[in-house]
């Protein structure tokens, strides 16, 4: 996967946008971060990820998933998109962008 390819199906949800983060390519909602590509090119900043969640993702996927010491605090995982497939960064940023999204944008995705 690519951040283009990230971009294909999270550009299809309600208020999703492309946007700039710390210079890099991002997606936003209502002007909040859903996700950002890392300066390296190929590794995806994904909030709202919970930091148990988190270790249980590092540790039953740590060619896939890890953090550095700089996102230790946040509920933030790296994904490593050479390695990753829709399928597991979807339901991710799907998750996320249902607590940055507006009421209506949520319900109107949930009737479909």
């Amino acid at each position: 996967m690519t951040f283009d390819d990230v971009g294909k199906f999270a550009l299809l949800w309600s208020e999703v946008e492309d946007g700039t983060s710390y210079g890099t390519p991002a997606l936003k909602v209502r002007k909040k971060l859903l996700a950002r590509l890392k300066e390296d090119g190929d590794s995806l900043v994904i909030p709202g990820v919970p930091q148990d969640e988190r270790e249980m993702l590092v540790e039953s996927q740590p060619k896939l998933f890890y953090f550095t010491d700089h996102y230790r605090d946040y509920p933030i995982v790296l994904l490593r998109l050479s390695k990753a497939k829709r399928a597991i960064i979807e339901p991710l940023l799907r998750r996320h962008w249902r607590t940055l999204a507006s009421k209506a944008a949520v319900k109107e995705y949930d009737a479909l």
